[in-house]
């Protein structure tokens, strides 16, 4: 298979893929809404330098700094709120920027291995910068070294002696196992915020750990509605992350942030008041029946 045509085909399963480790991670069936702007990001950036023509060894740098300054708009449109979720988002606009330079014929599978090395850290960089730095100048300082390192990053492909194709089949695995593995490294820490809520009556203690687990909360959880309770889960979820974020923000934006918690808390409620009387009337209709039955 030429080059060319494995960089599309990489770069189409890797969308794929990474469609399917978001709903895992998020429980947010909306992916085509997340993935738009960064996808679209991702191939202006590509266009702009398969035009510009760059020296093999500046093309890299440029595609690390234009991948930065991508994840800084997608940052500002979009609505991660996790480094790893900034990863896979910036993962997605190097996917999409490999696509021109693919198309344009220059080692497309290092140009695909260095898009993704270098909007993966982008991403990540640039959400962890926003949500748990305070500090305006220590997030350009951090901003500025993701883009460094970015850069640093996208040169890698071009500079190893490692086969292009096994290289960049190995990038594009390890991304998505990535984002699987934090799953299980944040859950107890999900379901520590999660006991704090039960601890102050919000949430009720049954809830805890089918909501944190990493595959229990994929199924029912006692609920009746299978839906309505992964629906749960992911605005319980976002409580325990904006708690954690709180932490690190200024006052200001800390009590925005509480705002937002409370407004979580308050949906919440109301589904676990009709999930309950939901229950209640289907016990009361299976207790009819058997009276009836018994008549």
């Amino acid at each position: 298979m030429p080059d060319q045509i494995l960089v599309i085909v990489v770069a189409a399963s890797f969308v794929a893929v990474l469609a399917g480790v978001r709903y895992f991670r998020t429980l947010d069936p909306h992916f085509g809404s997340a993935a738009r702007t960064p996808l679209l990001a991702g191939l202006v950036t590509g266009g702009i330098v398969a035009l510009t023509g760059t020296e093999p060894l500046l093309e890299p740098v440029l595609i690390g700094i234009l991948l930065t300054i991508a994840a800084v708009y997608v940052r500002m449109t979009g609505d991660e709120s996790e480094p790893v979720d900034g990863m896979m988002l910036g993962a997605l606009s190097g996917a999409a920027a490999a696509l021109p330079l693919a198309i344009r014929g220059s080692a497309p599978l290092h140009s695909l291995a260095a898009s993704l090395l270098a909007g993966s850290i982008s991403g990540c960089g640039i959400t962890l910068a926003w949500f748990y730095v305070n500090a305006r100048l220590r997030q350009l300082a951090l901003d500025l070294a993701t883009a460094a390192l970015g850069a640093g990053a996208a040169i890698l492909p071009f500079i190893l002696g490692v086969p292009p194709r096994e290289l960049t089949l190995g990038i594009a695995a390890a991304i998505p196992l990535a984002g699987i593995a934090t799953v299980f490294v944040q859950w107890r820490d999900i379901r520590a915020e999660l006991s704090h809520e039960a601890s102050l009556g919000f949430i009720a203690a049954a809830d805890v750990r089918p909501t944190a687990h990493p595959f229990r909360r994929l199924g029912r959880g006692g609920w009746v509605d299978a839906a309505a309770h992964r629906e749960f889960v992911r605005l319980a979820t976002s409580i325990a992350h904006r708690k954690r974020q709180q932490r690190h923000r200024s006052e200001e934006i800390a009590r925005l942030y509480q705002i937002e918690i409370i407004k979580l808390r308050m949906q919440i409620q109301q589904m676990v008041a009709v999930d309950r009387a939901s229950q209640k009337g289907a016990l009361g209709q299976a207790g009819e029946m058997m009276d009836a039955g018994v008549e």
